[in-house]
């Protein structure tokens, strides 16, 4: 397939990110990055994944933000597109039971990709492998390897006006001020200020930083830079405790229904009647007949008896069988559609 068709899809220069703790999560194991990853999908499903695939980690990749920043498509068809990449074995959706830092607990709902097209095995063996995990170190590896998918910025023509002081080189240039004997050159606080740099990174105060560096110093003092030094060295704090966020439990959800996989069959991510919603709506689009989504509050009735109708006129034109269908309230206005197709509009007696 042509790089060409993606190219529409990939020009996004910002795309919004999930809630904390949830939205993309990138598979394990995946093969390097080519040009032919996503060659055995239809143009629309290809340019969709192709997109995902260089989304960072926690990025929103539910169908309304996916249809409002890749072009061409639109929310149905990101939605459907979503269920196809869960059925060629390159999504699932899974949620998650999280025990939190406080000792709380929490369900998120998590979107795992893989470039490289995994079976219902690999993927049942990979979430069931999810509990236990410490999160918290998971994330913080994750958030230093974002940078691996992101495109190369150009190169600045317009210089950089010289960057103000740090917080710690500015305490270690005031430490004159608290105490005189401690004033620092230039050079030495230059020299100082990683050291300085991390006391604060471990939430140390300039305060405490500049009673550390300052109280109890020897009589007489010959080296202040010396003596800022050594302190800084033998009496650096210790990094902050951050309790872990670990997962207690997944579950693997249907793409389409979301019911968990302990209440239903899931096949290719799907439940069995998503899947066979799926096809039929599959082979409906091969014979033309596009499924368009209109809002609710551009009807004068619900959709919900719309949409069955019309999903079980699918089902009957691609031969699989038909669901229930709610019976109208009377004198209610009903859309219907017939095998070929057309549309039909009539009043219920």
């Amino acid at each position: 397939m042509d790089s060409t068709e993606f190219s529409a899809a990939l020009r996004v220069p910002a795309h919004p990110s999930a809630k904390p703790g949830y939205g993309k999560r990138s598979a394990p194991g995946q093969h390097p990055r080519t040009a032919a990853d996503f060659a055995h999908l239809r143009p629309r499903e290809a340019a969709i994944a192709a997109y995902i695939d260089r989304l960072p980690e926690g990025a929103a990749i539910g169908y309304k933000p996916l249809a409002a920043n890749v072009a061409d498509y639109g929310q149905q068809a990101c939605a459907k597109a979503l269920k196809f990449l869960s059925h060629e074995g390159h999504l699932r959706l899974v949620k998650e039971h999280l025990c939190t830092a406080d000792n709380s607990f929490r369900w998120v709902t998590r979107t795992y990709f893989s470039r490289t097209s995994r079976d219902d095995e690999w993927w049942k063996a990979y979430v069931d492998s999810l509990r236990g995990i410490d999160l918290t170190e998971m994330e913080r590896r994750q958030r230093g390897g974002d940078e691996s998918v992101r495109e190369p910025e150009p190169a600045a023509v317009v210089p950089s006006p010289p960057a103000p002081p740090s917080a710690a080189y500015r305490a270690l240039a005031r430490l004159g001020r608290t105490e005189p004997r401690m004033t620092l050159s230039a050079t030495e606080c230059a020299a100082l200020e990683p050291l300085a740099a991390q006391w604060l990174a471990r939430g140390v105060t300039e305060d405490h930083l500049t009673r550390s560096l300052t109280g109890g110093l020897p009589h007489p003092l010959h080296s202040p830079g010396a003596i800022a030094r050594k302190r800084l060295e033998t009496k650096m704090p210790p990094e902050p405790y951050e309790a872990p966020e670990y997962v207690t439990r997944a579950v693997m959800v249907c793409m389409g229904c979301e019911q968990p996989e302990n209440v239903v069959t899931l096949i290719k991510g799907m439940c069995l009647d998503c899947n066979e919603e799926l096809e039929a709506y599959d082979a409906a689009e091969e014979t033309g007949l596009v499924i368009d989504a209109i809002p609710d509050t551009f009807r004068a009735v619900p959709a919900k008896q719309e949409v069955a109708r019309r999903a079980d006129a699918l089902r009957a034109a691609a031969g699989f069988k038909t669901r229930p269908i709610p019976r109208p309230a009377h004198g209610e206005l009903v859309q219907t559609y017939s095998l070929d197709g057309a549309e039909l509009l009539r009043a219920a007696e």
